[in-house]
């Protein structure tokens, strides 16, 4: 379904990475950007949802509430792992969760307030289980974004700068300040979009009740007032990239904002974390195989002074990607 060398042909990658830079950019624009008609965007976007390369979903931004992230490593016994897997995945305050190391590590990110007890936060969302062998949490204190704040780009970036700055500017200007929480009569709107952000004005509108120019206003309330983000959800995997793993790094305090920030930079990486553990660097890495994958780790991280020392998790199954907490029942604070 996608051919090329890296899994997709090039109007899929333009189409990828267009809604990477505005997630509800309209068909008509994503045509004109990938050198093809409207009908054919909207035809190729929806082949590329169905086969689950992509998902666009609107979330609540962590902020409103005070959640601060932590990632979780829980070590188990590879024959007991799934039921234990599943019920954390199920949980409304983890938001991202993988199956790594063989199927012996889970690793998640939970969304808790910052004042709550390392314990709370992690017995809370493990049931009594013999299975589990060894955990360790840390607190997620700073994220690095990448360039333009888009995500992802490693399966090809075939739209040029100017392309790129145009879509990004469209964003709606951000009111200063710390982002707003939602009205109770938001919910259905975040309903939708947690399910897919790409719900159309009309859709909202019949959800809603309200007036297609109510629903406009209020869309670019929220985005404005950062209580609202897109998310492009991406499945490597369908895109020609089938390794997927998790880089601990250990580096001097005096180089972590720079090894950080660079590592933000690099195609394979979707993801670059500081973290309050021992390994104080976290960093997703997809490739395309082993090989590449080698590749990265002696051509970048190897070239990469300041760094003291890494582990490997490779990931072997997503069991959740994203969460809103208004799509989990998170309209108020969390008590």
């Amino acid at each position: 379904m996608f051919p090329g060398p890296t899994g997709t042909n090039v109007v899929d990658r333009k189409i990828l990475r267009a809604l990477q830079c505005a997630p509800r950019l309209s068909f008509r624009r994503i045509g004109e950007v990938a050198g093809v008609s409207e009908q054919t965007a909207a035809r190729r976007y929806q082949a590329l949802r169905r086969s689950g390369a992509l998902r666009v979903v609107g979330l609540v931004n962590r902020r409103v509430y005070g959640a601060a992230e932590w990632v979780a490593r829980i070590r188990c016994r590879p024959d007991r792992v799934a039921p234990l897997a599943e019920a954390l995945a199920r949980r409304p305050d983890i938001s991202w969760a993988h199956l790594a190391s063989g199927g012996t590590e889970i690793i998640c990110v939970i969304r808790a307030p910052l004042d709550m007890p390392r314990e709370d936060v992690l017995l809370r969302q493990l049931p009594r289980s013999a299975s589990v062998l060894d955990v360790s949490v840390d607190l997620i204190i700073h994220n690095y974004d990448t360039p333009d704040a888009s995500g992802w780009t490693g399966y090809g970036d075939n739209l040029d700068p100017e392309q790129v700055r145009q879509l990004t500017s469209q964003r709606p200007a951000l009111t200063p300040g710390p982002p707003l929480p939602p009205a109770e009569e938001d919910a259905p709107l975040l309903e939708a979009l947690a399910q897919d952000g790409r719900t159309t004005h009309t859709r909202l509108a019949e959800l809603t009740g309200w007036s297609l120019s109510r629903v406009a206003r209020r869309l670019e309330a929220l985005e404005s007032a950062r209580t609202l983000e897109y998310e492009v959800e991406l499945l490597p995997e369908r895109l020609g990239h089938r390794l997927q793993a998790i880089l601990w790094l250990r580096v001097a305090p005096a180089r972590i904002e720079r090894v950080g920030a660079e590592a933000a930079r690099y195609d394979e990486v979707p993801f670059v974390g500081a973290i309050s553990g021992e390994h104080n660097l976290m960093v997703t890495v997809i490739a395309r195989d082993p090989e590449d994958f080698y590749r990265f780790l002696t051509t970048r991280i190897a070239a990469t002074p300041g760094i003291d020392g890494y582990g490997v998790s490779i990931s072997v199954h997503h069991l959740k990607k994203a969460a809103s907490l208004i799509s989990r029942g998170w309209l108020v604070p969390p008590s």
